[in-house]
């Protein structure tokens, strides 16, 4: 109701200032003699004042001048006001020549002028008024006061929102940059007070409450140095997280957020061909096994935007199976989708799987992957990532599915565990399998992903909430880290690219420092490392090394269309010596023998697997 009223009044005071205008521009002309105008123009300018004024309302509704926020004007919007000013005058002018009256051409052109000064006067005003009270208002003292770093167009925008929008309670009081010709400078009236390094001077000089990084085009090593800046400080940090958030020069505050750990990776986002992915992916069978995983359940996810025939969920864990196929029946309605309690381990029940639903595309997700575990039961990682993988991948060939993506790790390379082994036995089957096979066969590799069950970052934040200690089993031990999403996207694009055999390897940037992601968490819970909460390091644990690699030595790299994706080719072809090799292994695990004996029988299969020296923390 009130946009309403706002509009009417906004409509009625260009009636009467068109009006005006119009009047006006006539006694100019004429020197202000008002007898002069009455005696030559009395019987027409009433009818032209009428056209005059409709003819404006309506070139002006085109131009769209009544769905303008004037609260945002800016230069555009004077420029709309201009441009409509000249075509509706210009519009009365050849009705005024049509109808052949004898009005000079000068009334148009000074109405034109007065019509600019007059429209577009009155929104400037309106603005400063706007600004005025704003500015009143922030001179209250209960506001929050917000340190801006960038005092770019993104910083610039969201100072001005706080200007606009009360109900924020905030109040930008200075801008950081690391630009020197801005500093000093000021910006909407906002001082640009220094660099970083004058970050702990200014934020006392100004009382500063909270901090907002503002610069979404940031590399992620930039935005860690920043952080770090910032986390030393006792202000709240928020970020404004990238450039794909700046809609038409305009940043909504509410976009602005808490810093994530995602943002301190150090490393870019992968980019995939999402025209690619759909292209295979839909109207296709798909199957996920492991679908309730955390892998799992994001292929899934973003399998089913991309419209298949029919999703088939398979997990032996019937509780995630239950919430990702309920939370994609919802979201998914006219899709058909499958939830299949089973286990990998038992051909039979594949064979039947697979023939039931002969799928087309088929992304083998299930796996055990915790190492400390599986380097106690053997065995078991042996059944479930070799042997599973052995019955899935076996059931793809004899059904005729396109494309098996297996889901890998870079534990798989130059493996100093059983985890990290079977994997690379998974790698083996699927490229000796795929030289005899027609189904693609491919795998992926990537490197840890935050926030997956069992991962580092849950665990941190579960000691950070108990109040510590963060456990680190070394101070240099390193690894690659990736979003679940991101791990997703990989994924499907590699299936997208598959010629058969080849392992995708993800570039992921630099390692990240278990310690330092560590400090970063504990800075992010608002807390300081080793004062508020202490680190402590516990030595490696068995199977453990310090550094992750994602790629053999002698497998080597080429690149792909994707800057962001290599591919190492197959290596191992031997299809019937690596089946004679896992017979042989089965039958030994039906002896039962001891761990370390089952270890060494998967270092027969996989040469590179050596088990290192673990260090004691003294």
């Amino acid at each position: 109701m009130k946009k309403k009223i706002r509009s009417v009044a906004v409509v009625l005071s260009d009636i009467f200032l068109l009006s005006v205008a119009f009047l006006l521009s006539y006694f100019i002309r004429f020197d202000f003699s008002i007898a002069s105008v009455m005696q030559e123009f009395y019987e027409e300018l009433p009818l032209l004042l009428i056209a005059s004024v409709a003819i404006k309302l309506v070139v002006f509704t085109f131009f769209k001048l009544y769905h303008s926020l004037w609260k945002y004007a800016s230069i555009y919007e004077f420029f709309t006001v201009i441009l409509a000013a000249a075509i509706s005058n210009g519009a009365l002018f050849i009705y005024n020549a049509f109808i052949n009256h004898i009005t000079p051409r000068s009334i148009f052109m000074i109405a034109f002028l007065l019509d600019m000064c007059f429209i577009g006067g009155s929104r400037i005003l309106y603005r400063i008024f706007r600004r005025l009270n704003s500015h009143k208002y922030l001179s209250c003292d209960n506001l929050k006061r917000v340190l801006i770093i960038g005092a770019g167009e993104a910083g610039v925008n969201i100072a001005r929102e706080m200007f606009a929008h009360k109900e924020l309670k905030s109040k930008p009081v200075a801008f950081i940059d690391e630009n020197p010709e801005k500093i000093g400078k000021t910006v909407n009236g906002i001082p640009v007070m220094g660099s970083l390094e004058s970050i702990n001077e200014i934020i006392s000089k100004k009382h500063v409450d909270e901090i907002i990084i503002a610069i979404p085009s940031a590399k992620p090593a930039e935005l860690n140095k920043i952080y770090e800046y910032c986390s030393a400080t006792s202000c709240k940090v928020k970020i404004l997280p990238s450039v794909a958030q700046l809609i038409d020069g305009t940043v909504m505050t509410k976009k602005v957020r808490d810093v994530a750990i995602e943002d301190l990776l150090g490393r870019e986002p992968i980019c995939t061909d999402l025209h690619e992915i759909c292209s295979y992916i839909h109207d296709k069978t798909v199957m996920v096994t492991g679908g309730g995983g955390s892998i799992g359940s994001e292929l899934c996810t973003q399998i089913a935007s991309y419209n298949p025939k029919k999703l088939i969920i398979l997990d032996n864990y019937e509780n995630n199976l239950y919430w990702i196929s309920n939370e994609l029946i919802n979201k998914y309605p006219n899709l058909c989708i499958e939830a299949v309690v089973a286990n990998i381990r038992d051909y039979d029940r594949m064979d039947e799987l697979f023939r039931i639903y002969m799928p087309d595309i088929v992304y083998h997700a299930a796996a055990h992957k915790h190492v400390p575990l599986m380097e106690n039961h053997p065995s078991e990682a042996i059944k479930n990532n070799v042997f599973g993988t052995w019955n899935v991948s076996h059931c793809a060939d004899k059904y005729g599915v396109e494309r098996f993506v297996l889901i890998s790790t870079d534990k798989a390379v130059n493996p100093t565990n059983v985890m990290g082994a079977t994997k690379r036995i998974a790698e083996m089957i699927i490229q000796a399998l795929n030289n005899k096979s027609k189904t693609e066969f491919v795998a992926v590799r990537f490197g840890n992903v935050l926030g997956s069950n069992g991962s580092v970052i849950p665990l941190f934040k579960k000691q950070i909430d108990l109040g510590g200690p963060v456990t680190v089993t070394h101070a240099e031990v390193t690894r690659f880290f990736m979003t679940i999403p991101e791990a997703v996207s990989l994924v499907l694009q590699a299936a997208a690219m598959a010629k058969g055999g080849e392992i995708f390897v993800l570039d992921m940037g630099q390692p990240v420092k278990i310690i330092d992601l560590a400090k970063n968490m504990i800075r992010l819970s608002g807390y300081k490392p080793n004062e508020d909460i202490m680190i402590e390091i516990t030595g490696l644990r068995p199977g453990e090394k310090l550094y992750e690699e994602l790629l053999m030595n002698e497998e080597g790299l080429k690149a792909t269309k994707n800057n962001k994706i290599f591919v190492a080719q197959p290596l191992f072809t031997d299809y019937g010596l690596l089946k004679q090799k896992l017979e042989q292994l089965a039958h030994e695990l039906e002896m039962q023998p001891d761990v370390e004996d089952i270890k060494e029988k998967v270092q027969v299969l996989v040469p590179t697997y050596s088990q290192p020296v673990v260090e004691k923390v003294v």
